[in-house]
């Protein structure tokens, strides 16, 4: 850390030199050479960090005129556009010296300033929204934004909280300053003339030690716990449980509808000899429960009944005039449903095996990659043997680039003595300025605030003339007069309400006779589904008596299932299957895989191979029980149909059902 003693001369100094720098006319490197030539008066810690801070203002001179122009607009709008380079100065040194400087020492040099200023531009710079938002955003164009953010942003927001105790005391003493007029000048302090001590060598650098080569990572590490193993088995046998409970509910669906061709004489005579089942009556009483319908519902159903009786009639009166019997059509139609099942299942079973495929070519191409993996590992550990030994020669290069510096260094705190005693001379003519400018300056600042006050006291008396006046504030109004505004349809207060009492009159007559309309309409409707609801009734009865032929049918009629054959696609993705498994365990041989390895996969290949077949032979029951429904669907409809054409007037109801 620099430690200084006049903070508030260095911070002036630093100011007129950047007053008087031009980068039009003279470069930088030309103006820091002077600066160094004026500033010999002064040590060389005094010396460096003038320097520096010159220089980082004029090199970082973009990021801190966007905060200084910024603080102009908004906050320092009264302030003096020759201060400016002062304001400079300050964000340099809490952008990029904070951490250097340290906040004691950053503290003296904002104390060492007038009050009021460094407390309006900390609060302004440091205040955390404009920091994250628009201030990162504008340095972001000149810098990278991650670079802006990691290095300049986080540490200010770092810095704000202690920063704050600082803005904190700057206002206290604001607040508390007096305003006496000091009739003595105060002496100056002047600084001992003491001997400087010799600048400290900088110690070469110790050689970086190197680390000793760690353990190797344990193998238990890459292998699974055996838990999971056991989570595994516990969720295959849960799902193997799951699929045969699903398999003996679908070959016992239909269980209780179906009948024993050797046993048919037996239960004829049973069902003979014991009494009618009760199922009937059952049904019966639940068709009969009255259910309570709204308007919608009354309405839909009855135009539902009333389209199916209009279909019914023309289908009666095509009959008449000739049209055939639809069982023939009837029976293609059962032939080509069924043929669509079969495809449907043989595309079924295609899509099963070619999962099966596709599986059994990612194993042999995870196989082919674990190959490919080794080779590349191989070739990976080569280059990083000569990565390293690269490395090396490049630490060995800096380490004597560093030395070298270190000895540039040592010799050139050689000439700092010549500086010293340029910079004092100069610090003197320095003094000898500011004062008088600090003079004029106030001089001017309270005639301006003499002549603000005189205009606000010319003001202030005014306002209290223009309110010393009288107000009449009644106003005498006549409702028989108009505005008189010159328009046509110009009226008066009482007219205009004996209109709106008329209108009123009006309105209520219309009201009344909505009213009426309303009451009859609804009477209407009220009738409308009543008759709708004797419709209704009517053809529920029918639709029980056809429930109850239709129960009949079933009974009557027994069903065969039908075999199905499997697809030459089949047959060609099993073998393609079996081939694919062979070329994996081959390949498997080839990699040379641990027995334990090998046991576990040989473990896992026969439960997939067991889940398959079970999957397969549970699609082959499915099909014969959906074959068995289907078969049994398309007798009922065709014997639907059959006593559709006979039946005539309840053909309708019967076709409905049906369908």
């Amino acid at each position: 850390m620099v430690k200084m003693v006049s903070h508030g001369k260095h911070i002036a100094l630093i100011v007129q030199q950047l007053n008087k720098f031009n980068p039009e006319n003279q470069s930088v490197e030309d103006f820091l050479n002077e600066s160094a030539e004026m500033l010999q008066t002064l040590n060389v810690t005094e010396e460096k960090f003038v320097l520096e801070t010159l220089a980082g203002c004029i090199e970082y001179k973009s990021l801190l005129d966007v905060v200084v122009n910024a603080f102009f607009v908004r906050d320092g709008k009264y302030c003096l556009i020759s201060e400016r380079n002062l304001y400079v100065v300050i964000c340099y040194l809490a952008t990029f010296q904070l951490e250097e400087l340290g906040l004691q020492h950053f503290s003296r040099i904002v104390k060492s300033q007038d009050t009021a200023k460094m407390h309006k531009f900390l609060r302004f710079f440091f205040n955390a929204l404009y920091l994250n938002t628009w201030i990162k955003d504008e340095w972001s164009r000149f810098y990278d934004s991650l670079y802006v953010k990691e290095n300049w942003i986080d540490p200010l927001l770092r810095w704000q909280p202690k920063v704050q105790q600082l803005i904190e005391q700057l206002m206290d003493k604001l607040s508390n300053r007096t305003t006496t007029v000091k009739t003595s000048t105060v002496t100056q302090p002047k600084e001992f003339n003491l001997t400087v001590p010799k600048p400290r060598a900088i110690p070469i650098p110790l050689p970086i030690p190197v680390l000793e080569k760690g353990p190797p990572v344990p193998p238990s590490t890459y292998k699974p716990p055996k838990e999971t193993k056991q989570l595994k088995e516990v969720k295959i046998k849960n799902r193997q449980k799951a699929e045969d409970l699903l398999l003996k509910a679908n070959t016992n669906q239909f269980k209780c509808a179906t009948t024993n061709p050797k046993k048919g004489e037996n239960t004829h005579n049973d069902m003979k000899s014991r009494p009618a089942f009760r199922a009937q009556k059952i049904q019966s009483k639940i068709d009969n429960i009255p259910i309570k319908l709204n308007a919608a519902a009354i309405l839909r159903e009855g135009a539902l009944y009333q389209r199916k009786m209009e279909q019914e009639l023309k289908r009666i009166e095509n009959l008449l005039r000739g049209a055939g019997d639809p069982s023939e059509f009837l029976e293609w139609q059962k032939q080509m449903r069924g043929k669509d099942l079969e495809e449907q299942l043989a595309e079924i079973e295609c899509r099963r095996l070619q999962g099966k495929l596709s599986h059994e070519e990612a194993v042999l191409a995870h196989q082919n990659v674990t190959q490919e993996n080794k080779k590349k590992a191989d070739l990976m550990r080569e280059e990083k043997a000569e990565l390293m030994h690269q490395y090396a020669e490049k630490r060995l290069q800096e380490q004597k680039e560093m030395r070298e510096l270190v000895e540039q260094v040592v010799e050139g705190h050689k000439n700092a003595k010549q500086a010293k005693l340029k910079l004092q001379k100069y610090k003197q003519q320095i003094v000898q300025e500011v004062s008088e400018e600090n003079r004029e300056l106030l001089r001017q600042a309270l005639e301006e605030e003499e002549e603000k006050l005189r205009k606000r006291c010319e003001l202030i008396q005014q306002i209290r003339a223009i309110e010393s006046l009288p107000i009449l504030k009644h106003k005498f109004v006549d409702l028989t007069e108009t505005g008189g505004h010159g328009l046509i349809c110009e009226m008066s207060i009482v007219e205009l309400r004996e209109r709106l009492a008329l209108l009123r009159e009006a309105q209520k007559a219309a009201e009344e006779e909505k009213r009426d309309q309303i009451i009859h309409e609804k009477q209407a409707k009220e009738q409308l589904l009543l008759d709708k609801l004797d419709q209704i009734s009517v053809f529920r009865a029918e639709l029980g008596r056809a429930a109850a032929l239709k129960q009949e049918e079933k009974k009557r009629k027994s069903q065969a299932g039908e075999s199905h054959m499997k697809d030459e696609r089949i047959l060609n993705l099993q073998k393609k299957i079996v081939e694919k498994a062979m070329e994996r365990k081959k390949q498997a041989g080839l990699l040379k895989i641990t027995p334990q390895k090998t046991s576990i996969a040989s473990r896992k290949d026969s439960l997939q191979w067991n889940h398959w077949k079970e999957l397969e032979e549970s699609r082959e029951r499915r099909f014969k029980t959906l074959q068995y429904g289907f078969m049994a669907r398309e007798t009922a409809q065709k014997m639907a149909a059959y006593e559709a054409a006979r039946s005539g007037a309840t053909a309708c109801i019967l076709r409905s059902e049906v369908k």
